[in-house]
């Protein structure tokens, strides 16, 4: 992502429930009051996720809050919205989920030059002792950090 990027919502759960195998940047099909909540970072990730039907990409449970100033023009927030990518992103990505315990997880949603873009994950979901490792992981590190700029600040 370049410096023209503006992150509006990040799945933090989907990093530590699965295991991020692939990703991929696709476009969303909104409607324009959807854009406008969008903007004003009115977007829920966490219970999303994406299917491949008819050879088209779909983003299922995504929540876009209505517009606040939309009045008719809103539609449902957790509607089915079709995501823009190639055909051969789209094959690549539905042989990757054919495999046993593979699912397509929203991680992201940005603007990009003025488009919205949504990152997707193929993942595969993590045993609990994986969660557990992770949480070790990071606060080790967390740690780390800790002692390095502790020992930094000492030898001023």
């Amino acid at each position: 992502m370049s410096d023209d990027v503006k992150v509006v919502a990040k799945n933090k759960k989907a990093r530590h429930d699965y295991h991020v195998v692939d990703t991929l940047e696709a476009g969303i099909e909104l409607k324009g009051t959807e854009v406008k909540s969008v903007r004003e970072g009115k977007v829920q990730l966490v219970d999303g996720f994406a299917r491949v039907e008819r050879g088209e990409l779909f983003l299922h449970n995504v929540h876009i809050s209505p517009y606040e100033y939309g009045n008719r023009f809103n539609v449902d927030p957790r509607r089915k919205r079709k995501l823009l990518a190639h055909k051969a992103q789209i094959r690549r990505i539905e042989r990757q989920v054919a495999e046993k315990g593979m699912t397509i997880v929203p991680l992201s949603v940005y603007l990009s030059r003025g488009r919205v873009k949504i990152e997707l994950g193929v993942c595969r979901g993590k045993r609990r002792y994986d969660k557990r490792r992770t949480i070790a992981d990071r606060d080790a590190k967390r740690e780390m950090d800790r002692a390095s700029k502790l020992g930094r600040r000492g030898e001023e």
